[in-house]
């Protein structure tokens, strides 16, 4: 019955949002969106990067648009793609790194998240990816474009008025802590997390000093659902691995309490934490409410590991045909029939961010 409930509460949102102008041709409710994080949001950065987190061959994009890949970590659209659908936007924020990231482009706002990217610097350096400091060091440089774009007066009010979109952490543990005992040896996961939260507290700070009011965050998913997770990490337990849900229910609670925080500290800041968490796991134990058959591996190859160029390529054997039958597309990232229901929970959610004054 939950799963309904939320489905229609998206609708009429999104009902809502057409009703007075929005996810048409006509203005969307926010002017731009500046998405920052890790590979679940990255739409083609690494593909000018120096490292093996890329996604910028098949199959990866076989869904998307001309079913070409774009450097997204998934067969077609992420979720974030789908929410500037439904916000109205007709065209997607570039990537920062690429050509297209010029001109007239920057207007609606720009992409500088990283696959292999997170709060941890030092992991994220260690990947060759874009640290979550150094997308706050574009951020100031496509400021210095935007007021060359648009003059210095509309760049601050799209800056100030943009929606702000942050994805980060689940690397952090599954790429790092949980497979590099120099950090599992020196921290509990309780611990790490409080590590990695003092590091999105400097990020809100940071963007917050730059203009930002208006910050989304998405929370961990349920990292003992994820198909790597269980496959290397929880030597095949049965089911979801309970101590990995756990260091992510754990770590939200603390995002929850910085998020809370923050507010407080600047009343004309507007943040929000995407309950990614309950939304993924609901999919996982109940897929078939959602129209998928299967929760447990990724669509490409046999699913368990595949990930980047590592066994999930052109040469990969098995790779389903209908990848909207699964939750996951590889061993890691949703499908774009999953970043759906992740689209529909973050508009819920996240409706007090593109509403307008006084929501």
């Amino acid at each position: 019955m939950e799963v309904y409930s939320r489905r229609l509460m998206f609708l009429v949102f999104a009902s809502a949002l057409v009703s007075i102008g929005y996810a048409q041709e006509s203005t969307p409710p926010v002017p731009a969106i500046l998405t920052f994080g890790d590979s679940v949001v990255d739409v083609g950065n690494n593909d000018y990067l120096p490292t093996i987190f890329r996604a910028n061959y098949p199959p990866y994009g076989r869904d998307f648009a001309n079913q070409k890949p774009t450097g997204r970590f998934c067969n077609g659209k992420l979720a974030t793609d789908i929410t500037a659908e439904t916000l109205g936007f007709t065209t997607y924020p570039p990537a920062y790194l690429s050509p297209e990231a010029s001109g007239n482009n920057l207007l609606i706002g720009a992409n500088f998240a990283s696959a292999g990217s997170g709060y941890d610097d030092r992991a994220a350096s260690l990947n060759h990816a874009i640290t979550l400091s150094q997308q706050v060091e574009y951020f100031k440089e496509y400021q210095a474009k935007l007021a060359k774009v648009a003059g210095s007066s509309k760049s601050a009010s799209i800056i100030k008025d943009a929606l702000y979109v942050l994805s980060a952490g689940s690397g952090d543990f599954l790429l790092n802590y949980y497979v590099n005992p120099l950090v599992n040896y020196a921290y509990t996961p309780d611990q790490y997390g409080s590590f990695l939260i003092d590091a999105f507290i400097r990020f809100v700070q940071n963007v917050y000093g730059l203009g930002a009011r208006k910050i989304g965050v998405t929370s961990l998913p349920a990292l003992g659902c994820i198909p790597l997770a269980r496959t290397l990490i929880g030597y095949h337990e049965k089911g979801c691995v309970s101590r990995f849900n756990t260091d992510a229910q754990q770590f939200n609670e603390k995002l929850n309490a910085a998020a809370s925080n923050l507010q407080k500290q600047h009343p004309d800041l507007k943040i929000v934490v995407f309950d990614i968490y309950e939304a993924l796991l609901d999919v996982v134990n109940t897929p078939s409410n959602y129209g998928f058959l299967d929760a447990t591996r990724g669509c490409c190859g046999t699913g368990t590991v595949e990930t980047t160029v590592f066994m999930c390529n052109p040469y990969t054997l098995g790779t389903c045909p209908n990848a909207s039958n699964y939750v996951f597309w590889d061993s890691v990232h949703p499908s774009q029939a999953a970043n759906q229901v992740l689209a529909d929970a973050l508009i819920t959610q996240g409706i007090e961010l593109i509403g307008g004054p006084g929501l």
